[in-house]
């Protein structure tokens, strides 16, 4: 029995997945928590997957090691982990150690306890520390999305962080939710948002200590138009849910 899998998905990431995965394990270890470690490799083209099987050869934890044929985006990479976990809860979590795996518990304990089936990491809660924060221009992008999203998907407006790459899930819903996606780009997080409250599940945001990761592969200004794009295809297709299910 696994209680928790962890998924990463990854793009040319050579010189973070090694301790990637080696803090996964230790966390995973050192909490005597029954896991695995599945890592979706999203058409790298360093040495990203050799480096990760090397690793995960030299581990305690079960790890898998899942490469797409090519740069389909995150979504796509991160849909492919969840669908191949076995846990009965799952995190995704980004590269770079941003957030520190035991933070995890934090939200496996609010879905443990009955509060909710997701739990989100959120970086602009009171009792949250940035220990090293974004640059101005990704703060500006930050927040026009933020700002955006509000103001065009209102059922949004409880939710303080919804792009944090730290998401906790029960593991029958994350499998169900990610089964129903489509999309594979940046927008993929929004979708399973509104996936979860039109099947009715509760959604919880726990605080987390934050790193900003100078060295990210997300590159807002070239999503733009495929964030729009994305933003009327999910407002079309959830037209009909009216207020999320909080509590």
């Amino acid at each position: 029995m696994i209680t928790l899998s962890i998924v990463i998905p990854v793009f040319n990431e050579e010189t973070k997945i090694a301790q990637d995965i080696l803090a996964a394990d230790r966390f995973l270890v050192s909490e005597n928590l029954s896991g695995e470690i599945i890592i979706v490799d999203d058409g790298s083209t360093d040495q990203t997957r050799t480096l990760a099987e090397k690793t995960a050869a030299g581990i305690q934890t079960p790890c898998v090691i899942e490469g797409l044929e090519a740069n389909y985006g995150k979504g796509r990479a991160v849909r492919s982990g969840i669908l191949k976990s076995r846990g009965d809860y799952v995190l995704f979590a980004d590269s770079g150690l941003c957030v520190r795996f035991a933070e995890a518990l934090s939200g496996v304990a609010l879905i443990r306890s009955g509060h909710c089936q997701i739990a989100h990491g959120s970086r602009k809660l009171s009792n949250c520390h940035i220990l090293r924060s974004q640059t101005l221009y990704r703060k500006i992008c930050s927040r026009l999305f933020h700002w955006f999203l509000i103001h065009d998907i209102k059922l949004l407006g409880n939710l303080t962080d919804t792009q944090c790459g730290f998401k906790v899930y029960s593991g029958p819903a994350a499998r169900q939710l990610y089964a129903e996606s489509s999309m594979d780009r940046f927008m993929f997080d929004i979708e399973i948002i509104l996936l979860a409250l039109a099947r009715g599940y509760t959604i919880k945001e726990f605080a987390v200590d934050w790193t900003c990761d100078p060295d990210s592969r997300l590159k807002p200004a070239k999503e733009v138009f495929g964030i729009f794009r994305d933003v009327m295809k999910l407002k079309r297709q959830f037209r009909n849910l009216t207020s999320p299910k909080r509590r």
